[in-house]
């Protein structure tokens, strides 16, 4: 950055500006999506995301700020609407996977699991079943003469979840 010329100084009026609290618009947004401990699951998100952006490998695509942050809770809030019953915890740690995991390069992997079963210690995120989804998969699969790999299944599934959250999608690769 360069200094901005005198002229021009005295044209503009001085501002100053501050980072948001993160974990305070975390709390919020949980709150207003009906999470009930909102207060502890906005801590372990934002020391989440904090500790994914200190340990985990620095990437282009990787995004840990507040438009990640709201998509996650977005996404939070709509599964909490489709289940309200289920444990509040294993929803956001479902929803920061689903929005996290189909980014991470598979070095990143180990580590941020780790992370998640760090803060999440008790938390065990059940299994979803795409049984037509991945039956579908595996029949192209075939019909195509490839192999029923299962890291390609799994892919091909992010890729169908990323799609149905995200806007924008783009395969790199």
């Amino acid at each position: 950055r360069s200094e901005l010329p005198e002229n021009l100084k005295a044209l503009l009026r001085p501002m100053s500006m501050m980072t948001p609290d993160i974990s305070l618009i975390i709390e919020i947004m949980l709150f207003s999506e009906g999470f009930t401990t909102a207060k502890v699951l906005a801590k372990k998100m934002t020391t989440l995301y904090a500790m994914c952006v200190q340990q985990l490998s620095k990437q282009d695509h990787y995004d840990y700020g507040l438009r990640s942050v709201r998509s996650v809770l977005n996404s939070a809030g709509a599964l909490k609407r489709a289940d309200p019953d289920n444990a509040e915890d294993v929803i956001l740690l479902r929803s920061i996977r689903d929005m996290n995991v189909p980014k991470f390069v598979s070095q990143d992997m180990p580590l941020f699991n780790a992370l998640a079963s760090d803060l999440f210690p008790s938390t065990e995120v059940p299994a979803i079943d795409y049984g037509a989804l991945q039956q579908a998969i595996e029949a192209e699969l075939e019909l195509a003469g490839l192999q029923k790999h299962p890291q390609t299944i799994r892919k091909a599934i992010e890729t169908y979840e990323s799609k149905l959250t995200r806007h924008g999608n783009m395969l790199v690769g």
